[in-house]
């Protein structure tokens, strides 16, 4: 069995979410849940905090996934909404980190500009994806 790769927008959107899931947890392991590990913070809300963090990485490990697999897939009209979905739930990841950061410490939105061009990156090469359309066989019409 052959896999050709249909959507390279798709292929390296899902390769990016896998290297973000593995930023993601390499970062909350060695810097941000180690920082949580003090006294003023109380249990509840260091496992609160440490499961958010991982659940953000699971899902990006899921997203990625799931790009790469739609990546060889020959019908684009029966994933495109998954890759919507992803892209939506995406933006509204951006926007509740940019709402919360300005909400808590406006100065510190510099400090989210990585991440927010990261999602941007991610979210276009999403929406690039979704726009491909489907080769047609020559004299054959694809309905």
């Amino acid at each position: 069995m052959k896999l050709k790769i249909r959507n390279f927008y798709y292929l390296i959107a899902g390769v990016l979410a896998l290297l973000f899931a593995y930023t993601h947890a390499w970062n909350g392991q060695s810097a941000v849940l180690p920082a949580l590990d003090i006294r003023a913070v109380s249990m509840d809300t260091q496992t609160v905090f440490t499961y958010v963090w991982h659940i953000i990485t699971a899902e990006n490990l899921v997203f990625g996934i799931a790009f790469i697999c739609m990546s060889f897939q020959r019908e684009r009209s029966k994933i495109q909404f998954a890759a919507w979905m992803i892209a939506a739930i995406l933006c509204v990841r951006l926007m509740v980190i940019l709402g919360v950061t300005a909400m808590l410490d406006v100065s510190a939105l510099t400090d989210t500009f990585i991440d927010s061009v990261a999602i941007v990156i991610y979210v276009a090469l999403i929406i690039l994806g979704t726009r491909m359309k489907n080769k047609q066989s020559v004299g054959h019409d694809t309905v």
